[in-house]
């Protein structure tokens, strides 16, 4: 256990960070299960802009690596376009 002040309080900080990132990745993977989820093209396309920026705005604070982020949108424009 840590006997420093300054290290407890560090422990208090991870455990506030790393609950909030969870929830920002959980909240992200949500959005992106329900884009692939749906099989109608229109309705795709209007959840794709908003899914790319949820992405967008966990990779920026480095929740994601930029390149999976990146490798995610890719995919998932990939998949709106092929739908018919």
């Amino acid at each position: 256990m840590a006997h420093h002040k300054s290290a407890l309080k560090r422990i208090r900080q991870n455990a506030k960070r790393r609950l909030r990132n969870r929830f920002q990745k959980v909240g992200m993977r949500l959005a992106v299960k329900r884009l692939r989820g749906t099989h109608n093209k229109t309705e795709a396309a209007e959840l794709l802009p908003a899914v790319i920026s949820t992405i967008d705005k966990v990779a920026k604070k480095n929740i994601i690596h930029k390149n999976n982020a990146s490798n995610l949108k890719s995919k998932l424009t990939r998949y709106v376009n092929k739908l018919a």
